[in-house]
This record gives structure tokens, sequence and C-alpha cells, in this order.
């Protein structure tokens, strides 16, 4: 579409603000390759399937386990609980 100087809609900085900025993020967070290869991972993936997993190998591990687990292996299942949260949130 064109305005009446001749531009596109895409160069004027106020066309459709609201629509543009709805999901973004007010702080600018510069990911690494891999960072981002992981968060494209998760959105093909699906988050909740991969949400669904992360808390299935973690209450197997916690609940269906007859072996002791020191303070490493819960610091462990602390932080894919943290994880299973998080990518709950996606």
């Amino acid at each position: 579409m064109q305005t009446s100087k001749g531009q596109g809609d895409e160069l004027n900085p106020s066309a459709d603000t609201a629509g543009n900025t709805r999901n973004v993020s007010k702080v600018k967070v510069w990911l690494t390759p891999s960072q981002s290869e992981f968060i494209e991972f998760v959105l093909f993936y699906g988050a909740s399937e991969l949400s669904k997993s992360l808390k299935l190998v973690h209450d197997m591990a916690l609940y269906h386990s007859d072996i002791s687990i020191n303070a490493d292996e819960k610091r462990a299942l602390f932080s894919v609980k943290c994880l299973w949260e998080g990518v709950e949130e996606i």
C-alpha cells in the first residue's frame, strides 16, 4: 500500500504500531546462535509438548525410582522443574 508520498506503509513508523509491537519486549536482548536455535526448536516442537516431556522425566526420576537422590541430583531436578515451568510460559 502506498502513501500520498509514494512510500509504502512499512516505511511509516506510525503505521499500525500497536499491532506490530504487541508481543515485542521493551528490553533488547541479543541471543547467541545456540540460544536462537534452542528457541526455534522449542517453538517448532511445541512448548507445551516439551514442557510435558520435561515434567514427565522429572516425575519419573523423583517419584518412580527407588534410587536415593543426592544434593547434586536434587539441584538438577529442580533445574528441570524451572525449565519446564519457563517453557510453559512461552
